[in-house]
């Protein structure tokens, strides 16, 4: 393996770390700096899309309105590097305690990541995260686990 790619793959495992960083501080600051200002969201709560930093950090926002203690965990990351672009997947998890005291152990998505170098650094550029959907009850299952 390519030197440039060893540390660009471990440049690119620290940045998505950071989530973890940013939402268990609650600093939605920190996490908007992940994104490129014009990233294109795929998440779990609607709408179908979420354009711009501005539109991912709204997301965020509404999570640390819910939960007093926030927690996220990522498991088995899968990077692919080549040049100036990346992308990524892994299972995620959002848990934590509400605000109300109420412990919210969270469920497990399915996140990817397309993340392109600019100006020397990696940002997101795109993100999708799914749960599986089960094609006769018309529901996604969120009782997974990896």
């Amino acid at each position: 393996m390519p030197k440039r790619h060893e540390t660009d793959e471990t440049a690119i495992r620290r940045h998505i770390d950071k989530i973890v960083e940013g939402i268990r501080a609650k600093d939605l600051q920190a996490l908007e700096r992940l994104y490129a200002p014009d990233v294109v969201s795929f998440d779990v709560e609607p709408p179908l899309q979420h354009v711009g930093v501005e539109a991912k950090a709204k997301n965020w926002a509404n999570v640390f309105t819910f939960f007093e203690e926030a927690r996220y965990e990522i498991r088995d990351l899968t990077l692919t590097v080549g040049g100036d672009v990346a992308f990524g997947h892994c299972f995620g998890r959002l848990s934590g305690t509400s605000k109300d005291g109420t412990v919210a152990k969270g469920m497990w998505v399915r996140a990817t990541f397309g993340l392109r170098k600019i100006d020397g650094e990696w940002l997101i550029v795109h993100d999708q995260v799914s749960v599986p959907f089960d094609v006769r009850s018309g529901r996604g299952v969120t009782d997974l686990e990896p």
